[in-house]
């Protein structure tokens, strides 16, 4: 009997790839397009400030949506918010098929990240509420893998599609997924959580509009325009003032949008940082080596996406088996040893930053991605088993929504921190190398700092007892 509660049954297995399928095209779209951006800019008439808002705008609805998601899912069935994702993320798809405007293009861009800060918190959701204790690891790190190899080959799948059928085959390619993830989805999804009348503070989401929207617009602009401008300076002020009336709001309130309240658990918010630090640190090593490839090794785009691509894939394919050592030998060995391998491939990328050959950004990718492997998933998979049941849904939303800012503020600052470098006098390639040793040197940090705070709350944890499932 003990066995049979531990199984998990084919309907949660169908309700994780359908939810994860709708993630894995939310995030394969992004990085499939920003390959497309030279094409775009050609046939649209637009410069790069205007072009980069195919990802901006995109960005900033997953930013805003995702937070919602705890609220949502207390108020609506599970398969009504999965059908209304997956619905806004085909009409968005169809809308960039047939654009013949660029405004049209970025309305679809903004419907389908409709769709996707819908989605994405929907899986972990459906894993954290209906999946036996023991195999949360194993299957928390399956909804990673399905997510984290949308990164890996939407480079290579966007520069194939671009230079054979055209950009728009990228949005019809993911058109029949979607389709099977609803029929799938509808099958499925079953509501096992009681619906809840909760109150919405609609000042909340001003407040989360103009945090995510100042920061997320500044940082974009932080390599074109200087710090004093508008678009930077001005936009982190706003994004400030939204945050900082966000936190007060939300502790005063008793049913918050967001539950910033969670961070006063201090071995939580010790995950929580670490998640957000390594993700950023990813994100920007993911910027940081196709510019080097293409620009330093003087290689093609392809050629980029090719290099980088048996690390992404090996990353992936770490995150169910580091899942399955979680569930079997505690968070211990997968994230102190995952953030090692990642420090010291950080490391080795600094020293040798000046003079990377193809094949050494394949080892040392190869490294960080195995330690990214081991320890990414599993760090939101313990911080979440620090919250009670009732809590898990909101934490969840806090790690979603940090990992959409992350992704874009790490492509941001190291985007500048090498645009400053090639600014210069000296010759791109030059320029480029000196910039990416800095950018790495930066990462470097961020990497040593999550590595110091996991290190602290998972050796030394104030929380001693778990709460129970």
């Amino acid at each position: 009997m003990a066995q049979q509660t531990q199984r998990i049954s084919p309907r949660v297995l169908g309700a994780v790839l359908a939810t994860g399928l709708m993630s894995f095209c939310g995030v394969i779209v992004e990085t499939a397009m920003n390959i497309t951006f030279p094409t775009l800019m050609r046939e649209f008439h637009v410069n790069t400030a205007s072009v980069q808002w195919m990802t901006t705008i995109y960005l900033l609805t997953v930013a805003i949506m995702v937070p919602l998601s705890a609220i949502l899912k207390k108020r609506f069935r599970t398969k009504t918010l999965f059908l209304v994702a997956n619905l806004l993320f085909i009409i968005g798809l169809v809308l960039d098929t047939f654009a013949g405007q660029f405004p049209i293009l970025l309305l679809g861009r903004v419907v389908q990240g409709l769709g996707t800060g819908i989605a994405l918190p929907l899986m972990f959701n459906i894993i954290l509420e209906q999946v036996p204790m023991a195999k949360i690891g194993f299957m928390m790190g399956i909804g990673t893998l399905i997510t984290a190899i949308a990164p890996a080959i939407g480079p290579t799948f966007g520069g194939i599609v671009v230079s054979t059928l055209g950009w728009r085959y990228i949005f019809v390619f993911l058109l029949p997924i979607l389709v099977f993830s609803l029929i799938i989805g509808s099958r499925c999804i079953e509501q096992k959580n009681t619906l809840q009348r909760v109150s919405f503070d609609g000042f909340s989401l001003v407040l989360i509009v103009a945090t995510f929207g100042g920061l997320i617009i500044g940082f974009s602009n932080m390599g074109s325009q200087p710090l004093t401008s508008l678009l930077v300076g001005g936009a982190f002020i706003v994004g400030l003032v939204g945050l900082i009336g966000l936190v007060i709001r939300s502790l005063r309130l008793a049913t918050p949008v967001i539950n910033l309240k969670l961070l006063r658990n201090g071995d939580f918010a010790g995950h929580m940082l670490g998640f957000f630090l390594m993700q950023l640190t990813a994100l920007g090593l993911s910027f940081i080596l196709p510019n080097y490839i293409q620009l330093v090794n003087q290689n093609s785009a392809t050629i980029a996406g090719l290099v980088v691509l048996p690390g992404a894939l090996l990353g992936a394919i770490f995150a169910p088996f580091s899942g399955r050592i979680l569930d079997s030998l505690g968070p211990k060995k997968p994230l102190l040893l995952g953030s090692s391998l990642a420090t010291l491939s950080l490391l080795l990328f600094s020293w040798l930053g000046r003079g990377l050959s193809d094949s050494l950004i394949i080892a040392l990718y190869l490294l960080f991605m195995a330690g990214v492997g081991l320890a990414y998933g599993n760090i939101m998979t313990n911080g979440l088993k620090l919250l009670t049941v009732e809590q898990q849904a909101d934490g969840n939303a806090i790690f979603t929504t940090i990992q959409q800012f992350a992704g874009a503020m790490g492509t941001a600052i190291v985007a500048a921190i090498i645009g400053q470098s090639q600014n210069g006098a000296l010759k791109t390639t030059i320029a480029t190398a000196i910039g990416s040793q800095h950018a790495f040197y930066f990462l470097l940090v961020l990497l040593v700092i999550e590595l110091v705070v996991l290190g602290k709350v998972i050796l030394w944890p104030r929380q001693l007892d778990k709460p129970a499932k």
